[in-house]
């Protein structure tokens, strides 16, 4: 662990659930010391199962590898005073609590920073610490149907739909690295640590991305468009006379070669469709054609007359059937950890001179003793 970028620094983790979490167990790949501070209960999502593996629900496991666990409450005095201690040795304090909870434990920022001030304080809420919606809970779907991302998925306006997985949650853990990392680069010149304010429905708004640019650029409201895409056509899933692929071309050379191999190279200079430009605006015309063409042959068929086109396509997968794709097993991407039985989905982060080397399965509760939290 001493190669590793993060080595020497030392996380408390007090959040629970998935965004928090998923942050501190990301610094805890790169080598923090991340101390999972449990209420004696424990963390929700240990007992967000089935599915379990040696006890341990999967969702807690996606989330809590590479920490160790200490049971404290807070609210009792010599566990207050376990925590302050802790504190004062931290490099970074990760909290989800709704605003104003630790304010009443003198555990908030303001109260922390004059006893901890190298303290890097990230508080990650549904809403932020400002606002009116501040004292509320924020859950994954909330976010995602209140920050507008539901409105743009799905089949139809009639029907949003909610992003398979917690990308709400995902994306916050994400950006709260990002400004744990920043904030621990800006200690460097000023010796003081800062409160980092996440909140799950600041990073979906901004996760619109592009289509919230094109909304505050035109004012045309976005409409859910299944699986394709707003601006670039054709870019998205087709039938075929078994089973479904997607086609992502993004420019005019590459639809071109989508042409030639479906067997219709006059469309690449059809004015309707030589240009993105122009096939967004005739996509009712071209996406039937391009539909009608797939489907005089299989999946299989087709993914092979593509391979060596250069066109962007690729087969709609389910888990099942990415386990065995060669790219997923050449980038080792489904793994195990450390314990070499407990499964575990390899960080994504690849480090030329100091690789993650490490995956210790997430600690039971209370796992840890007490003689080695003040070294």
């Amino acid at each position: 662990m001493s190669s590793l970028p993060l080595a020497g620094l030392r996380v408390v983790d007090l959040s629970r659930v998935l965004a928090g979490p998923y942050a501190a167990q990301i610094l805890g790949d790169l080598g923090a010391d991340v101390i999972k501070v449990e209420h004696p209960r424990g963390d929700d999502t240990r007992r967000w199962g089935p599915p379990d593996h040696d006890g341990a629900a999967a969702y807690y496991l996606s989330a809590n590898r590479n920490k160790r666990s200490r049971l404290l409450d807070f609210t009792r005095p010599d566990d207050h005073a376990a925590l302050l201690r802790l504190l004062s040795r931290a490099d970074v304090l990760i909290e989800n609590f709704k605003p104003g909870d630790l304010a009443r434990h003198q555990l908030d920022f303001p109260s922390l920073h004059p006893r901890c001030p190298r303290l890097v304080y990230c508080s990650i809420t549904g809403f932020g610490h400002t606002g009116p919606l501040a004292p509320r809970a924020g859950y994954d779907a909330l976010i995602q149907a209140m920050a507008g991302l539901m409105s743009v998925t799905g089949p139809d306006p009639e029907h949003p739909t909610k992003v398979g997985v917690a990308v709400a949650d995902l994306s916050t853990g994400l950006y709260a690295v990002i400004a744990i990392l920043a904030a621990l680069r800006e200690r460097e010149r000023s010796g003081l640590g800062q409160h980092c304010d996440l909140a799950l429905f600041d990073v979906q708004v901004a996760g619109l991305a592009n289509l919230g640019m094109n909304f505050l650029c035109s004012g045309e409201v976005p409409r859910p468009l299944g699986d394709a895409h707003p601006t670039i056509v054709p870019y998205q899933s087709f039938a075929t006379a078994d089973r479904p692929l997607i086609i992502a071309v993004g420019n005019d050379p590459q639809f071109a070669a989508l042409a030639r191999a479906l067997g219709e190279p006059g469309w690449a200079g059809d004015p309707r469709f030589a240009s993105n430009p122009a096939r967004v605006r005739h996509r009712e015309l071209l996406v039937p054609a391009i539909q009608a063409r797939l489907s005089l042959g299989t999946r299989a068929h087709w993914l092979a007359r593509l391979a060596d086109t250069g066109v962007p396509h690729g087969p709609i997968q389910n888990l099942g059937e990415l386990a065995h794709d060669p790219q997923l097993l050449a980038r080792g991407l489904f793994t195990a950890m450390d314990d070499a039985s407990t499964p575990c989905l390899r960080s994504p982060i690849h480090l030329s001179r100091t690789p993650i080397a490490s995956y210790r399965r997430p600690p039971a509760l209370g796992e840890h003793p007490d003689a080695d939290w003040h070294e």
